[in-house]
């Protein structure tokens, strides 16, 4: 269990709880893969906080960060190892010049990255800054989202784990922790698509939406799913949908960005209106809640 102010607990202890079986004891040694929040990592750097703020935003810690039910963490090594590199000479150094955009334009991006993954599992998010002239952000962000999207299907094929398919892959395991957890949530979210399909096609029978195709799934941090349904009909009872497999289903005011910034889950409120009960109301039910609410 986390320490932090949001507690985290333990996968494998919240499965044997809920399935009656004796709840393993917490490993006792610490492990170089182990995840620390933020009070943990500047606990174990011998900082304050506010410096532990400034440092998490170095590329070599930052390119490490997993986000965990919507907590920041680090892996232990990282944190202890961690040593500040030295500022480039201002005159040369590969990669991006600052003040200089991407080199590679988004649309494209991902194919260029496949192509330097495919010769490299190894491949690092300084790599493909150096080789491509994008951003060290841009870089890792493409980057975990291509070792996730293959982690996930080779997850699905060989029913493993996913660092297994992170070994299959060759992809080391300090390099992984982010899309690892991210290549979990694709697999989930690839399962709930016949769910969403299904309310896709009653909420078009009610005609509140011309789509009756399931919309896509999406995961503003590594570790959730969800997805936006847009109401486009005059008669909708709200603007869109959003769903969480969190939280369930709510309303939203926008139909260009239903999420809303962050993607954070709103409090009910007169514009939200959080709808039905469960994460998985039925179609029927979801469409009798919305009903009474419109």
């Amino acid at each position: 269990m986390s320490t932090g102010r949001t507690r985290l607990y333990d996968g494998e202890q919240i499965d044997a709880y809920l399935a009656g079986r004796p709840v393993p004891a917490l490993p006792t040694a610490d492990d170089d893969e182990d995840l620390l929040e933020r009070q943990e990592a500047a606990a174990l750097s011998g900082i304050p906080l506010h410096a532990w703020d400034r440092r998490k935003k170095h590329p070599s810690v930052s390119e490490h960060m997993v986000r965990v039910g919507g907590v920041e963490h680090w892996p232990r090594h990282v944190v202890r190892d961690y040593t500040p590199a030295p500022r480039p000479r201002p005159s040369g150094g590969a990669g991006r010049p600052a003040g200089v955009g991407d080199q590679v334009p988004r649309d494209v991006l991902p194919a260029r990255v496949a192509q330097l993954l495919d010769d490299d599992p190894a491949l690092t998010a300084a790599r493909v800054t150096e080789q491509l002239g994008v951003h060290r952000n841009t870089a890792q962000a493409a980057l975990t989202a291509l070792r996730a999207e293959r982690m996930a299907d080779v997850m699905e094929q060989r029913g493993i784990s996913a660092s297994q398919a992170a070994d299959v892959l060759g992809y080391p395991a300090a390099l992984t922790r982010r899309a690892g957890i991210r290549a979990e949530s694709i697999v989930r979210g690839r399962q709930a698509r016949p769910y969403l399909a299904e309310v896709a096609r009653a909420l078009h029978a009610c005609g509140w939406t011309t789509a009756d195709a399931p919309p896509a799934v999406q995961h503003p941090q590594d570790d959730e799913v969800v997805a936006a349904l847009v109401l486009d009909s005059p008669t909708a009872p709200a603007a869109a949908l959003v769903w969480s497999e969190r939280h369930g289903w709510r309303t939203s005011t926008s139909r260009r960005h239903p999420l809303g910034r962050g993607a954070a889950w709103p409090s009910p409120s007169p514009q939200v209106r959080h709808v039905a009960t469960g994460t998985t109301p039925t179609p029927a039910d979801l469409v009798k809640a919305l009903e009474n609410i419109g």
